[in-house]
This record gives structure tokens, C-alpha cells and sequence, in this order.
């Protein structure tokens, strides 16, 4: 690496020189990395871009390194392990399916991913919160395509994908949010009950717990991220590319589809969009996943499974969310300009699905959603308006 790096975050020269080890055990002969960038990572990784200095064999000219922090928690899964064996699946993926980084070398004892560099790309984040409505459309469907294509390549690879875990010494889990929504269909009720004064019908309750059919062994199941916030999805040359595989799984598509209704729930950048798009996204993405599963193309099916996933979705964001007003959190994320007030998007999910449900034939939860969306408007005077869209969306 380049000497004059002294003020460079200490955290970020430890990648890279561990990522010049790691390629130099691999070629026989010295990897130089030079010029580094810190891309930001978060509290569990450090995530840098470097200019490949001395190149013995045949490297890219620059490279993604990932490092992860600190030693695993013994009693969880380890997510370096889960992004691994999602970067070895996609990597084995034809170049045009592939939704993510080339893996090019991990190194299990340094906790360390060599990752393909997709370029100096902006996110999907970066689109949404800019000014160019025109952008912020054209990046939401290109997103949906790739979602679809994604799905559409890994379907069926679930048991390779488990191999892949276990050769990291992972047994292959279920999805992250399934515990947790199975304790939302138990702890909601109570929840509103006593934050809100809304009582839950039997009947609400029954239509929200028959919605765990799709935490199980469905026939419609395809690798899914978990975390594909919008900061975690990159906007290059060749589409909408997924990054970060912390808790990546395999689990029903219609959860992940479900972000076309209710817009990246609980992320911190989880606003509305305009009237329209979210079926244009709706069929961008169905154009993707209907030859692997033509039984999607059915609309009554499709949005039957949509709806349970929306309604899933929407009970487990109350009880992850609910709470933190309660205990004095005011917005999703930190930054006023990029995350709505926690009390907003929970009323407007709720609205959104009082309308949904009643044309879906899900009338105790039509119900509950519309006193709920009262019950959050009436305690949080914040709560009143509707969700505003996306930042590129408001000047259009």
C-alpha cells in the first residue's frame, strides 16, 4: 500500500492488508493494493474500494474488500458466513443473472470477502432522495426487474445454497423475520390493546396467523437479501445490482415482492410512492419470475399471496415499531431528510391496508386496519398526514 496513508482510518489499512495477504498466498507472488477508499460498512464491517498497485496475475484493476469486526457471537449464526456462501451461490450464476459482486477470494480465519468493484456507482438511495423524478422511476423498475431475476435464477438451489453453509460450519436457517412475525401474531394484540385501545377481533387475528403459510416450505421460494433497503442496492451500467448478504435466506418471493405495496418496511428510507408506479413495478417484476413460476401469472393468485405478505409485513413493522414511539423514538432513522417520523409510516401501512383488504376479501382486517390508522392518527398528532413520497418524487 501507498506510505502516505498515516491519517487513513486505521480500520480500513487492516482490510486491505489483509486482503494483500489472502491474494498473495493465492498468486505465489506479491499483491500490492493502493489508493484506498472508505465506502462506510457499518458497526459490524469495514467496506473499502482499492487500486490493484502490483498485479502478478490476472486482477481487476481495482477491487471491493469487506471485513468483519470483531469475533462471532458463538450462540448466532455468523452473517460473514451468510454472505460468503451468498457470494459463492451468485457467483456461480451466469454473468446475466448474476444480481451481485463476483466473489473473488474469503478468507474464513481473517473474516474477510475480495469482492468484484461494480464501479462508482450511486445507490437506489442516492436516486430516490435526488431531484430527477425521471431517474427515481427508471431505478424502482430496473430494482424490480432484478428482484425478479433473482429469484428467477436461484429458484430451486435452495439445497446448494445450504451446502454452501454448511461447508462454512452453518446449518442452513430459515428466514430471519420468521420468528419474529410468529411473535408479532402473538404480541400485537396486547400491544395495540394497550398503547392504542384497540381491541383485535378473533377473526383479524386468525387472517393475520394464517399468513405464516408463507414462512414455510412454499412451492414459490428463491433467495432473498432480507436487508434490501434502498442504501443496499447499487445503480450501475448494467441495472440495479444487490449488495450486503449479511441475512441473506431462501424464503416465499412474495415477501420480498410485498415492497412494491408497503415501500421498504421499517428501513429508515420507507416512503410513498406515486400513484401507479408500484403496479408498473408489480409487473416489471412479474415479467421476470413468470417462466420459473407460471402459476404467478395468475392475478387472483398472485394477489392473494401479495396481500398475506403485505399483511404479514405490516403486523411485524407495528410490533418493531410501536414500541420505539412509545419509548420516545420519533423517526425510522436518524436524518430528518431521509427517514419519515415512525408514526407516519405506521399509520399509512395500516391505511394502505384497510383498502387493500377490503377488496381482498379480508374484511376483520379491513377493520382493524382502519381503527388502528384512527387510533395512531388520534395518540400521535404526527401521525395525521399522509406519508409524503420520495424526495425525487415531490417536485414532478
Amino acid at each position: 500500500m501507498s506510505r502516505d496513508l498515516a491519517d487513513f482510518p486505521r480500520p480500513v489499512l487492516t482490510a486491505l492488508a489483509a486482503a494483500e495477504r489472502l491474494l498473495t498466498r493465492r498468486a505465489g507472488a506479491t499483491v500490492v493494493l493502493a489508493d484506498p477508499e472508505d465506502l462506510g460498512g457499518s458497526e459490524r464491517s469495514v467496506v473499502a474500494r482499492a487500486r490493484v498497485a502490483r498485479n502478478p496475475f490476472s486482477l481487476p484493476r481495482t477491487l471491493v474488500v469487506k471485513h468483519y469486526l470483531g469475533d462471532p457471537d458463538p450462540t448466532r449464526p455468523d452473517p460473514f458466513h451468510f454472505e460468503v456462501a451468498s457470494c459463492q451461490l451468485f457467483t456461480a450464476l451466469p454473468v446475466d443473472a448474476r444480481p451481485s459482486p463476483v466473489l473473488i477470494a474469503h478468507d474464513p480465519q481473517a473474516r474477510l470477502l475480495v469482492l468484484e468493484d461494480l464501479g462508482r456507482s450511486s445507490t437506489l438511495a442516492d436516486t430516490l432522495f435526488g431531484t430527477d423524478p425521471v431517474a427515481a422511476q427508471r431505478c424502482l423498475l430496473s430494482w424490480a426487474r432484478a428482484l425478479g431475476r433473482m429469484q428467477a435464477a436461484t429458484a430451486g438451489r435452495e439445497n446448494d445454497f445450504g451446502a454452501l453453509l454448511r461447508r462454512l460450519g452453518e446449518k442452513a436457517r430459515r428466514d430471519p423475520v420468521a420468528d419474529e412475525a410468529r411473535a408479532a401474531f402473538a404480541g400485537v394484540p396486547e400491544l395495540v390493546e394497550e398503547l392504542l385501545g384497540v381491541t383485535v377481533s378473533a377473526r383479524a387475528q386468525q387472517e393475520a396467523r394464517d399468513t405464516a403459510r408463507l414462512l414455510g416450505g412454499t412451492r414459490f421460494r428463491a433467495f432473498s437479501p432480507s436487508d434490501t433497503c434502498p442504501d443496499n442496492n447499487l445503480v450501475t451500467s448494467r441495472g440495479v445490482r444487490f449488495v450486503d448478504f449479511e441475512w441473506g435466506c431462501f424464503r416465499d418471493v412474495a415477501l420480498d415482492a410485498a415492497y412494491f405495496r408497503v415501500p421498504f418496511p421499517a428501513c429508515e428510507s420507507s416512503f410513498a410512492l406515486p400513484s401507479g408506479l408500484a403496479d408498473a413495478m408489480l409487473e416489471a417484476w412479474r415479467n421476470e419470475i413468470a417462466t420459473v413460476w407460471p402459476d404467478l401469472d395468475d392475478p387472483a393468485l398472485l394477489g392473494r399471496r401479495l396481500l398475506d405478505a403485505q399483511l404479514l409485513w405490516v403486523w411485524l413493522c407495528t410490533w418493531w415499531l410501536l414500541p420505539r414511539i412509545v419509548d420516545g423514538h420519533t423517526r425510522l432513522g436518524v436524518d430528518p431528510g431521509r427517514s419519515p417520523t415512525i408514526s407516519v409510516a405506521l399509520a399509512d401501512y395500516w391505511r394502505r391496508l384497510a383498502g387493500d383488504a377490503a377488496a381482498g376479501g379480508r374484511p376483520a382486517t379491513a377493520e382493524l386496519a382502519d381503527s388502528l390508522s384512527t387510533a395512531l392518527s388520534r395518540r400521535f398528532e404526527s401521525a395525521e398526514g399522509s406519508l409524503p413520497v420520495y424526495p425525487a418524487f415531490r417536485s414532478a
